[in-house]
Parts: C-alpha cells; sequence; structure tokens
C-alpha cells in the first residue's frame, strides 16, 4: 500500500472524535439542546461539533448572561460525563439487584433513583437521547474501540420513540385551545419518557478509538499536548475514563489564554507554544471540519481521521492527509534530546 514519510518536532491532538469517542453523550446533550428551543436537531448537532460549549451556549442561549457562563459551561459539560455513565451505572445497579436485562422494563429507571439529568435551564444542564447502538462494547478501560458505525441521528431515535408512544388511529380533528395545551403537555410527557427509554437500553460510554493507545505510547513526553473543544471538565473527565493521562499542555475551551476557538487556530498554536516548537513543524490530529480549519490556518501538517465524520465531509477542509483513524499513522523517533524528529508515515 502506498505511504507517505515526513518528519516533524511534536503532535498536537484534538480530543473527542479524535483521542476518544464520547460523541454519543456530546450530541445527545445538544440534540437535547435543540428539543428545548424547538429546533432541528440534526442541524444543532451539526452547527456545534467542533466547537466549544461557550461558543454554542452564547449563540443559542443568549439569555444566558456573561458572569454565568463559566458556571453553565461546566453545569453542561458535567452533564455529558453523567450521560456517558448512565448506562453502565444502571446496569451495575440491575446486576447487583440480580435484575436480569432481558426483563428489565425499559421505564424502570424513571423509579432507580439514577435518572437522566432534566432538560436544559439557566444553568444549561441538559437532558440526553443516545446515538450510539446497543450492540456497541463498553470500553471504559484502555482498550482501542474497533467499531466504526457512523451513529443514528438524535432525530431519528427519538421520532421512533415518539411513534411508540402515540395511540394508534389517533384522529385529526380541529382542537380547542384547551385540548392543544393538554397536547403540548403530553408531547413533553412522551419525550421524557423517550429519553428516559433510551438512557436506559443505549450504551453511551466514552471509548478510546482505534490506534490511540499506540499512537501516545510511541511519542516521547513533552512532544504532544492536547488542544480541545472542551471545557476542563469534561475533557480532563473523558481522558482518565479510557485511561489517558491528560498530558502536562493541555489546552481546554475555557483557557483564558485563548481569544478565539476553533476554527481559528488559537487553541493549536497556544499548545505548540507552550510545548515550545513552532506549529509549522507540528502535526495536528484532528477529526471535525472546524478543528481541520483551525488545524490548517496553524501552519501544521494535518492528518484527519475519519472516526466521526464521513470522508465526504472532511475532504474539502484542507487536510494534508485522510485516514479511516490512527491505525493508518506510523510514528517512531529519529536522533535524542533537542535534535530528536518523530518520523511519521501515513498509508494512503
Amino acid at each position: 500500500m502506498p505511504s507517505t514519510t515526513f518528519r516533524a518536532d511534536a503532535v498536537l491532538f484534538d480530543m473527542d472524535g479524535t483521542l476518544t469517542d464520547s460523541i454519543a453523550a456530546v450530541e445527545a446533550a445538544w440534540g437535547a439542546v435543540a428539543v428545548d428551543l424547538g429546533l432541528d436537531s440534526e442541524t444543532v448537532i451539526a452547527a456545534t461539533h467542533g466547537k466549544r460549549a461557550i461558543d454554542n451556549l452564547a449563540f443559542y442561549r443568549p439569555e444566558i448572561k456573561a458572569h454565568e457562563m463559566d458556571a453553565a459551561v461546566e453545569a453542561f459539560e458535567q452533564s455529558i460525563l453523567d450521560f456517558a455513565d448512565s448506562f453502565e451505572k444502571r446496569t451495575a445497579r440491575r446486576r447487583s439487584s440480580g435484575e436480569s436485562s432481558a426483563g428489565f422494563s425499559a421505564h424502570a429507571g424513571l423509579d432507580s433513583g439514577e435518572s437522566t439529568p432534566a432538560l436544559s435551564d439557566t444553568s444549561a444542564s441538559s437532558r440526553s437521547d443516545s446515538f450510539s447502538t446497543p450492540s456497541l462494547p463498553s470500553s471504559s478501560s484502555s482498550n482501542d474501540s474497533t467499531s466504526g458505525a457512523l451513529r443514528p441521528s438524535f432525530a431519528t431515535r427519538l421520532s421512533v420513540m415518539l411513534a411508540s408512544a402515540l395511540p394508534e388511529g389517533s384522529p385529526v380533528s380541529d382542537e380547542s385551545a384547551e385540548d392543544k395545551h393538554a397536547d403540548e403537555k403530553r408531547t413533553d410527557t412522551d419525550i421524557e419518557a423517550a429519553l428516559e427509554t433510551e438512557a436506559d437500553v443505549v450504551d453511551r460510554s466514552i471509548r478510546i478509538l482505534p490506534g490511540v493507545k499506540d499512537m501516545i505510547d510511541c511519542i516521547p513526553d513533552g512532544r504532544y499536548a492536547v488542544a480541545t473543544s472542551g471545557a476542563k471538565t469534561y475533557a480532563y473527565g473523558a481522558m482518565t475514563r479510557v485511561g489517558i493521562t491528560p498530558p502536562p499542555v493541555t489546552i481546554t475551551a475555557d483557557d483564558k489564554r485563548l481569544k478565539a476557538g476553533k476554527p481559528a487556530p488559537d487553541p493549536f498554536l497556544l499548545a505548540a507554544s507552550c510545548l515550545g516548537f513552532d506549529a509549522k513543524r507540528c502535526v495536528v490530529f484532528e477529526d471535525s471540519p472546524s478543528g481541520i480549519r483551525a488545524g490548517v490556518a496553524s501552519g501544521a501538517t494535518v492528518i484527519a481521521v475519519c472516526t466521526s465524520h464521513e470522508r465526504s465531509k472532511i475532504e474539502g477542509c484542507g487536510a494534508h492527509f485522510i485516514v479511516e483513524d490512527m491505525r493508518k499513522v506510523r510514528c517512531v523517533t529519529e536522533g535524542e534530546g533537542e535534535r530528536m524528529k518523530l518520523v511519521f508515515t501515513v498509508e494512503s
């Protein structure tokens, strides 16, 4: 298979969709925000992917005041971790009580004491739908996930759940204001029930992506950093859940030194500077269109991984290489000390 070899000084990793797969929980949270606001879920999910929560919340939740934003972001991102952990916690609870999964009611979670977070309020907490398939294995350990399947959309899952909750043969007729109000209340209840059912039967655990562990293991300390659109609560929580130790240089969205987030190059430029290298001599691993554009704008060599988007969705973003995942990239060191180089071989 044809390959390309080149040298670099350091590596700048994006996190979600590049190192870890917590997209099921992240998209669930943004999908829930869309439901709250009466917007199209798929549109909101696409618009928010790879961007900072602070920027997304400022756009979709303009009522959040500036002095409330840090707390709102922290609450929102903590809810992502809660969504990711909910299936495993409920499964453990059922096992400890001797309850078989086959005989477990999908709505039992309503009485389990481990409910999904409520709909987002002025503190920007969110409820969740899920985007992973029930058959996917949990990977809370550091083992690489081998699944490459794209996840069903929030809108698809929610519409299916709601359709199953509607009475068959419901007549269509003129409604009074009182009837419409009652229908709206029933719809809210149906949505809540659908989301609770999803939390019970779908695994949204955070996973480490294929090839990531081997890639990190072969790069010396001080030669790689993480630059993510996630704030510290979410970023550190996601990495530690899959056995990745956040490197000393981990640039998160709430870093006050940042003037702008992706697709601006600021996160990668700051990460390279903190490592002591020119971004033009670094390699960026990214998965999202906005992140890829940020990497390109920084001057780095960008390797895009097709772990969250189909190739066709990221081909026009300027990446120097596009690969299935990190298993298609090898890295070895050459030389020692300050003269050390990282030698990359990319399979095309």
